[in-house]
């Protein structure tokens, strides 16, 4: 934790999320069939969650952006730059299917990051590649990020919708918007969207990656269908985290290789004219030696980190003090609402700092960084 005196900014940074979905603190929580109970009291089947709010007792102390952020610096091993380092465009392709695999991560049933503020923002750095995310909209919540490797000639932009709805039994989040990898010196641009998250209440209480994800490349003609499945309805059939799926060729639609996994665990491809099999992600090469971002520059952070808006609310939360982690999360969301008051009165929209944003005719949004290159970062990921 550090503080700046002059302003009284608190940085207060964790660990990422483990393989095991372990979070910063082991604190004491309601008992688990309370916290069902509870949240069943305030909705309805059918009922859209985008403005639901949790207690802080159901919160790990971090937000949605540094989640997000997380995904993309936070590797044991480095399998962004390894897409741009096959010269073949098919071995490059078989590269970013493993780095898109590397960026779900485990969670834990009953407990979820803080839902970012309209404005936050999160800026790290690991060695060359900078990570800038924004929340350009609180509601509906989306998020965009930024991040470019000019050493390697990588640039990630995506967007992120969140729209999660209560089913009775479970609640479905769908993550709306699309992410592109570009592999610049190679020409490449890769398109791809998220799977969905499934938190089940009833029968056996858990959370889960699920859904359909497609990742294409107009420029190599390739395409690539993955299916992830959580266990059945009642827990008995199925395999936990599972991921299965194909690589094709797109005019031709003639798959070249089979893949078939676990996201936790190892994922293989099998190659439909050979029929040999090779590992192309080991969840362990992933999630071993992750370090903890610290603080490089202090006063390049700005006000609107994430790190630094939640501070006070993830402290408490770390020393288990759940009054004033409560003050602490209504302090924060009370500002929010003040300064939406303000901007209405005065009739000044809000515009985005780092991303010009348009909304599709489906009711989508769509950013564009406004910056060709993202800054190196005041905070940094230890690299030793």
């Amino acid at each position: 934790m550090l503080r700046r005196s002059e302003n009284e900014i608190k940085i207060v940074l964790t660990r990422p999320l483990s393989l095991n979905g372990e979070v910063e603190v082991d604190y004491k929580a309601p008992n688990l069939i309370h916290r069902i109970l509870s949240l069943f009291k305030n909705v309805r089947p059918g009922s859209d969650l985008t403005h639901f709010k949790l207690p802080p007792q159901f919160n790990v102390p971090k937000s949605h952006l540094q989640c997000y952020g997380e995904t993309v610096y936070c590797n044991g091993s480095d399998m962004l730059r390894r897409c741009n380092q096959a010269d073949n465009s098919l071995d490059r392709f078989m590269s970013v299917v493993a780095w898109s695999i590397s960026t779900l991560r485990p969670l834990v049933f009953g407990v979820a990051p803080y839902n970012p503020i309209l404005g936050e923002t999160h800026h790290v750095s690991r060695a060359t590649l900078n990570v800038l995310l924004e929340q350009i909209s609180h509601h509906p919540p989306v998020s965009a990020l930024h991040a470019t490797d000019e050493e390697h000639n990588i640039e990630l932009v995506w967007c992120h919708q969140c729209a999660p709805n209560f089913n009775g039994a479970w609640v479905e989040t769908e993550v709306r918007g699309k992410r592109q990898l570009k592999l610049l010196s190679r020409g490449e641009t890769y398109e791809m969207n998220s799977p969905n998250l499934l938190i089940k209440f009833l029968p056996l209480p858990g959370v889960d990656w699920t859904g359909n994800v497609t990742i294409s490349c107009k420029e190599n003609g390739l395409e690539a269908e993955l299916r992830y499945g959580p266990k059945s309805f009642f827990g008995l059939r199925g395999s936990h985290r599972s991921v299965k799926g194909k690589v094709y060729e797109t005019a031709t639609k003639r798959t070249l290789f089979q893949l078939n996994g676990h996201w936790d665990r190892t994922v293989t491809a099998k190659d439909n004219n050979s029929g040999k099999s090779r590992v192309i992600y080991n969840a362990e090469e992933v999630f071993s030696g992750m370090k903890t971002p610290v603080v490089n520059d202090l006063k390049g952070v700005r006000s609107t980190e994430s790190a630094a808006v939640w501070s006070e609310l993830s402290e408490a939360i770390m020393s288990q003090n759940w009054e004033k982690a409560k003050e602490a999360k209504n302090a924060v969301e009370g500002k929010q609402r003040e300064v939406l008051r303000e901007r209405e009165l005065k009739g000044t929209p809000w515009v985005p700092q780092h991303f010009s944003v348009t909304c599709t005719k489906d009711g989508g949004w769509e950013c564009s960084p406004i910056q060709q290159w993202v800054p190196p970062a005041p905070i940094i990921l230890p690299l030793s």
